[in-house]
């Protein structure tokens, strides 16, 4: 923080955020005298000398640094924009462990799966993440930006949710914009330990799957066991084709590189043998956080902040997974119950430096985030169309680990020289994200039910009809064994600089520039091990009895020596290599009209390249590469009226722009562990355009207390759609994606926030508020379809788009009504709150048919409660939490469903979850 504000204890939002009035008033001087005392900056400077409590740290493009002071300005009045902020009080209130559950609460916000984020019925893909106004890359290949849930509550010290385009963000703003901004120089030096236990009514103390794995797994870390094999290894290092290296080795080149070598190694006992594990134990948590302050010279101050954390958390499912005929619901074709243990540790740091000096801040921020998913499952389930003319039993176990990683360094400056007049911010960051799936194994062992009372019970077709057998021939009609591993890396060089005017009193003009190129390179590789008999060697044994034993057991030395031991490679393009450099301009006018009315306006320039190529050396005709040049300019304002004294009108327009993402583009299947189904990218998907339309009203009563009302719209030329592919397995839904004619969105949004003073009861309520905060969106979607006959270019080929979409359908992932209500008391004096939190979103399409039903998710009500206090015990300052999440057990459902019924796609029961903790600060 700059030493002005540090002496005076305030911190206001910069001119990105707040009327550009407040923050000229002082640099011209155009008050004197008794207009002085009438200056809402001098006034919150007098007042911030008898508050004490923190300013939201927020750090945004366009804007400079925001740090840290001890009087609050709302920002959500302050703004020329439509937006929302969660600071570490807010968090705080809600009890979530990670940014994406907090978000929850943000009025038109609700969290799909593993931590997407929608705004206002749009899907991630919509949404745009930063990390103190840089962008990130994601480690996840089915997300657009990192998945929020990976950010723990601790590291972040506010979340600003913008909802209206301004031309100082990247013009990718489809739904909204969310910026994290991490803690930065702390006012006074601090540290905190904090522990938490958490019990799950559907896991903890109850039984789960496992596999061994490594020793240091529940640290979030493979000790090197999940390594690819040395053998496969040399292969790829080699470039040669698998179906070019020999079967089995000579006696003229007993070394050579064999493709039976390659398969023996595939399947390791300790990375493919299932596991029952008792009385599954509590999950826990735990976090150390501190800061201190220095000043090394005169006015000139240095901060340091630093963090780590350590999360494990197991959760089991039983997943109910479906299929049927198309044409009738009611008969099931494949039905099967998924139990799935998951174990999932996060482990985080950060490092943060600040320095101030005279009106200048510069700011270095270090974060290092692991996310690992250890999952053991075991589907039990039949299959009608399989085996005996009465269908076939089926037992389909997995055992994966997924690990996603995330190295972020950024250098932020906020610069003012000419009196005042001129302010330079200057920002620059490198990212790098990494996914690693290695081993991923899939087994299934099939009972064809197909035995005849004419033959002895030991005989060859009643062994294998009334046992579960695991076949590894390859044209058995139960062959689907398979063994991946997926490799992701990404990287993010991003740098920008705006320079803002502020000359004339209510006016300011800022340009700048940024400049963002990422690569990515994505393998994905997927094997089957074959056995066949060996015509060379003297073993009357059919290798299906091999499939008896254990997944680790089936391919070991004897095997090797006694059949012929293959592997197939099914992956035609395992590697791709993606880029996306984008270059942008842009200029914005901060413009005080008069005293009621405020103008911004912008418009920014961006030019962007990008590609999904092979690398060199692979060639193909078909259509798996990806070349979109394009440049726009998207223009952005938004008219602030103050209509009478605390009641605000806002109107805005923008045009903005959606890019596919690379992992909608790249053509390899990924597995989603949280959907339980695989997705494949479509290299032919081509931009979306947004023209965006909005009208606010927004009342304020003093002090947090206000209400608003909202009405949106949204035109959409070529929304991209993820759509089902087909199926395999047990029910398991391929996804793909493809560009819709055009859509439009709309609807309406209401928050009220009030708090009742209970001071006037006396007693435990003198120092107390009753705080309610409710909000409520409505949304409805349209897709469009102008031309009847058009095609639609997917990965199966141009198809008819009356397949694929149809008129008047929703968007994906848009719920109708989405809302959210907080009531609960706070304490004046101390930390001491008690919440109950309920959350709505009504029914919504994750994923659309292909010939078939929409995928439909019915997420419904939840309520949690959430408490904290201050203790004074053994000479230290405590602070205990409570947090009881899914009171009544609100379950999954995800299904199909048209008239002739209803089946399940990935609906398992969500137990409710209680959590102890405890934090000490010192």
């Amino acid at each position: 923080m700059s030493t002005g504000k540090r002496l005076a204890g305030l911190l206001l939002l910069t001119s990105s955020l707040t009327f550009p009035t407040f923050a000229h008033a002082q640099d011209q001087g155009t008050a004197q005298g008794t207009e002085d005392a009438e200056d809402p900056l001098l006034e919150a400077v007098d007042a911030a000398q008898e508050e004490d409590y923190d300013e939201p740290e927020v750090s945004v493009p366009g804007g400079g640094i925001i740090v840290t002071g001890r009087r609050n300005r709302d920002p959500v009045r302050g703004s020329t924009q439509v937006l929302n902020v969660l600071t570490s009080e807010d968090i705080a209130r809600t009890g979530e462990g990670d940014i994406a559950g907090a978000l929850s609460r943000v009025t038109g916000l609700s969290v799909v799966g593993d931590g997407r984020v929608f705004v206002r019925g749009l899907g991630d893909r919509y949404s745009l993440a930063l990390l103190n106004g840089l962008p990130l890359p994601s480690p996840e290949p089915l997300s657009r930006v990192v998945p929020l849930d990976i950010f723990p509550t601790n590291v972040i010290a506010s979340s600003l949710v913008q909802k209206t385009y301004s031309a100082n963000y990247p013009g990718e703003f489809g739904g909204g914009v969310i910026n994290l901004t991490t803690r930065a120089i702390p006012v006074e030096d601090f540290l905190t330990v904090s522990l938490s236990g958490e019990y799950d009514s559907e896991t903890t103390f109850e039984n789960g799957l496992t596999y061994f794995g490594s020793d240091w797994d529940s640290l979030g870390f493979d000790n090197g066991n999940r390594d690819i094999p040395s053998f496969l290894r040399q292969a790829i290092d080699s470039g040669i084709p698998l179906d070019q290296l020999p079967l089995d080795a000579t006696v003229a080149d007993p070394n050579a590189l064999t493709r039976e070598a390659i398969a023996g190694q595939l399947l390791p006992t300790n990375l493919v043998t299932l596991q029952r594990q008792d009385n599954l134990p509590a999950n826990v948590s735990a976090n150390i956080t501190g800061g201190a302050s220095f000043e090394i010279g005169d006015g000139t101050y240095l901060g340091i902040i630093a963090t780590a954390g350590y999360q494990n958390q197991r959760q089991n499912r039983s997943v109910r997974n479906q299929r049927a005929s198309i044409d009738d619901f009611s008969f099931i074709t494949e039905d099967s119950t998924n139990f799935i243990t998951d174990e999932n540790v996060l482990v985080n740091g950060l490092l943060s430096f600040g320095l101030d000096f005279g009106e200048n801040t510069i700011r270095w921020t270090n974060l290092y985030i692991r996310d690992t998913l250890k999952t053991a499952r075991l589907a039990e389930g039949f299959d009608v169309t399989l085996g005996s003319a009465d269908g076939a039993d089926l037992l389909r176990q997995r055992t994966a680990w997924f690990e996603r990683q995330l190295i972020d360094t950024q250098l932020v400056g906020e610069f003012e020289f000419g009196d005042g007049e001129f302010q330079l911010d200057t920002r620059a960051g490198y990212a790098r994200t990494d996914r690693e799936a290695p081993f991923n194994a899939q087994i299934l062992y099939a009972r064809s039910n197909d035995t005849t009372p004419d033959e002895p019970a030991d005989s060859l077709r009643n062994v294998l009809g009334s046992n579960f057998i695991a076949y590894f021939e390859g044209d058995n009609e139960f062959y689907n064994q398979t063994v991946s591993f997926d490799d992701l890396k990404e990287e993010n060089y991003a740098a920008g600089a705006d320079l803002t005017w502020s000359g004339i009193d209510g006016f300011d003009l800022t340009v700048g520039y940024a400049w963002s190129d990422t690569d990515r390179r994505s393998e994905s590789r997927i094997y089957s091990p074959l056995i066949r008999p060996d015509v060379r060697t003297d073993v009357n044994f059919d290798p299906a009895l091999l499939g008896l034993r254990r997944p680790g057991d089936i391919i070991n030395g004897a095997t090797l020596a006694a059949f012929n031991v293959d592997v197939l490679d099914f992956v035609d393009f395992p590697v791709f290599d993606a880029l996306l450099e984008v270059h942008a301009a842009y200029g914005q006018v901060r413009w005080v009209a008069t005293d009621t009315v405020t103008v911004d306006v912008g418009v920014r320039y961006e030019d962007a390249v990008q590609r999904v190529t092979l690398p060199e050396g692979q060639t193909t005709t078909l259509p798996v590469e990806t070349n979109l040049e394009n440049d726009y300019f998207l223009p952005g304002g938004t008219i602030t009226w103050e209509f009478i004294p605390d009641l605000q009108l806002r109107v805005s327009a923008s045009k903005t722009i959606a890019r596919p993402q690379f992992r909608e583009l790249v053509d390899q299947i990924y597995f989603d562990p949280i959907s339980n189904r695989d997705f494949r990218g479509n290299a032919q998907l081509i931009d979306s355009e947004f023209t965006n339309l909005e009208g606010r009203a927004e009342y304020y009563m003093g002090g947090r207390n206000r209400v608003s009302l909202a009405g949106f719209y949204k035109d959409i030329s070529n929304p991209i759609e993820p759509i089902i592919l087909g199926g395999s397995g047990t029910g398991d839904l391929t996804t793909t994606y493809a560009n819709a004619p055009e859509a439009t969105l709309f609807g309406a949004e209401v928050e009220f926030v009030y708090g009742f003073d209970l001071s006037s009861w006396g007693g435990f309520f003198e120092t107390k508020e009753l705080l309610v905060i409710a909000n409520y969106t409505f949304t409805d979607s349209e897709l469009g379809i102008p031309d009847p006959d058009a095609i639609v270019p997917t990965v199966v080929g141009d198809v008819p788009v009356s397949i694929v979409f149809e008129e008047g359908n929703p968007l994906v992932g848009q719920s109708d009504h989405v809302a959210n209500f907080q009531i609960g008391f706070e304490d004046f004096e101390k930390t001491q709150q008690a919440f109950f939190l309920f959350n709505y979103a009504s029914e919504r399409v994750t994923t659309r048919g292909f010939a078939t039903p929409d995928v439909v998710e019915n997420p419904g009500l939840t309520v949690d409660f959430v408490t904290r206090s201050d203790l004074d015990a053994w000479g230290l300052p405590l602070q205990l939490s409570l947090e009881v999440r899914n009171i009544f057990g609100r379950d999954n459902f995800e299904f199909l469903e048209n008239e002739t019924g209803r089946i399940e796609v990935n609906s398992f029961d969500i137990g409710t979850r209680v959590q102890i903790g405890v934090q000490a600060k010192f």
